[in-house]
Parts: structure tokens; sequence; C-alpha cells
């Protein structure tokens, strides 16, 4: 019986990213990752949402190996990425991951051509036997992610916000990686071209059979692109499930702020519409222990022992 869960390209184990500063009595430790796991299989969409904060992209750079992990293991294709590696294996989870970042501004180098920019990956990985085959497979990219081989001369600052995230999108997928990591990819665009992009992803999801760990704060927006969503909250994974049990039956307080935040285009709704204020010291933690629980089959929250008992009635 054929499965997206049949191949797992992504698992992160109890993934810890602390950052430190001060000294003495003065140094303060910050929990951004906190013990989180979770898997990601071939051909999903995975949504990570929360404020902004929560260790979303903190989450994504560790996997990408820009920051080392505290503690944890992410292994990918199952294979540890996320310890010491040699060269070799280096080039090997840099092409088989890559990551389209926030800002399509600052992540392109505003001194090299479009060209230049696009066929980094394609040298480095050795990809092509000659400079003609490099510029077919720069053309063909860049008339996939919807620009023209006239682009490829140009800079970056020649291009509009929407046309530089087009770009950053071409960079990562001309190597072929098997896993996208999209860190807000249209959080810093203009709402009319925030659809495009959006559209765009949706249809490479679909043409090359991507695999996808979709980073965002817009719970509207995952809904629209993600097979499964994880809600963090201050560096925990505090509710995992599919998209549409997400919507249909949330479970965690947070969740449910979230979802209680989301505008919709009615004025007599919104005129009505009720927010959901989470206060963490609801729970109580220093009794029992929380930890991440199945509450129904394939849908999990991080609560402690009396709280799922309450969770498993209320989804009933």
């Amino acid at each position: 019986m054929s499965s997206i869960k049949e191949t797992p390209v992504l698992e992160v184990k109890n993934l810890k990213q602390y950052f430190t500063s001060g000294r003495g009595k003065n140094k303060i430790t910050v929990k951004a990752v906190d013990d989180i796991s979770f898997n990601i299989y071939k051909g999903e969409t995975f949504g990570l949402v929360g404020e902004s904060g929560c260790g979303k992209t903190t989450t994504g750079r560790s996997i990408i190996r820009l920051y080392n992990p505290t503690d944890g293991e992410v292994c990918f294709n199952g294979k540890l990425i996320s310890g010491k590696l040699s060269r070799q294996q280096i080039r090997t989870v840099t092409k088989g991951i890559q990551m389209i970042f926030q800002d399509p501004i600052a992540s392109l180098n505003p001194r090299m051509t479009v060209k230049e920019i696009i066929g980094e990956g394609l040298k480095i990985n050795k990809m092509c036997r000659s400079e003609d085959e490099m510029m077919e497979m720069i053309y063909d990219i860049l008339q996939t992610v919807g620009l023209t081989k006239e682009h490829a001369g140009r800079y970056p600052h020649e291009f509009s916000g929407g046309q530089r995230q087009r770009i950053g999108i071409a960079r990562a997928l001309i190597v072929k990686p098997e896993l996208v990591i999209a860190d807000e990819p249209i959080s810093a665009l203009d709402v009319s071209i925030q659809a495009q992009v959006l559209n765009l992803l949706n249809k490479l999801k679909q043409k090359l059979g991507l695999t996808i760990l979709f980073i965002a704060h817009d719970l509207s927006v995952v809904k629209y692109f993600s097979n499964r969503i994880g809600v963090m909250y201050f560096g925990k994974l505090v509710e995992l499930t599919k998209s549409e049990e997400l919507y249909r039956n949330p479970l965690h307080p947070y969740t449910k702020s979230l979802l209680s935040a989301i505008p919709l285009p009615d004025p007599n709704y919104e005129r009505n519409r009720k927010r959901i204020f989470y206060d963490p010291n609801i729970h109580d933690y220093d009794r029992e222990s929380p930890e991440l629980r199945e509450i129904v089959p394939d849908h999990f929250v991080y609560c402690s022992e009396s709280e799922s008992k309450r969770y498993r009635k209320e989804i009933k």
C-alpha cells in the first residue's frame, strides 16, 4: 500500500538549540529550540508555524547546519547529519537540502549576476560538463520559476521583491534537492505578490515532487500549502497533526489562540469575532511533567497525563 509515510526524508530527534549571553551571574541561556521531534516524509509539505521568536527559523537553520545543535539528532535519508561530517558528506547534505530564505534582498549577493548566483550550486556540485550546458540549465530553471533568459545577465537590484524571491527559488531548485526548507518565503513580499509566489511553489511541488519544510507565522497560508502542521511555542512543539485536523479539532490552548486571530474578509464576522488569549499559567506542569502525547491517531499535543485525558474527551 503506497503512502507518503513509507520514506522519511528528514528525522528530527529531541533537537535542542540553546544560545547563551553574558558571563558569570549575568549569564543568560535562551532555549530557542527546546527538545522537539518530528519527521518529514517523501513528497510531503510539513508546515511549522508559531509567532515571531518561537524558534521556527532556528529549527530550519539547525537542520541545514547553519547552526550546530546543542543536543539531539538530525537524520537525512536515514543518515546522521548533525554531527561531524567529512567534506564529501557536507557536500551531499548541502546538495540534498536547500533553503529559500525569508529576505530576498539580503540573501542574494548584490555583486553577482543572476546566472552567477544560480550557477554557483552547479559549479560547486560539478553538475555540468561545460559552460553551455550550465547556461542551458540556468535558462531552463529561470523559465520554470516565471522569469526569462534575458534576466540571467542582470543584478539583484534590478528586480522587484517577488522577482528576487523567484531567483532565490531557482537557486535552491537547480541542484535538484530532495528537501527544500522554505523559511517564511512570502512574509517580506507585498500581499499581491504573495499569492503568486505561493502558487509557484505549489506548482513546482507538484511538477518536481518536492518535499518541503514550510516555515511561516500565517496559519491560513500554511493550511493552504501543507499536508501536516507543527505548532511551536517558546521553542516547544505544542501540537502536531494533519492540516485539516488541526483546523477542525485544535486541542492545545495556544493553537486555539492562533486560529482565533485569523482575520476573514467578512465585516459581520470580524465585528463579532472573539479572540482567545493564551495564558501559559493554566498548565500545572510542576505537578505533572508534560510531553508530546498522541491524543488520537496522528494527532499529538504537548500536555500532561491529566490534560491528555481531557483532550481525548474533547475530541469525541
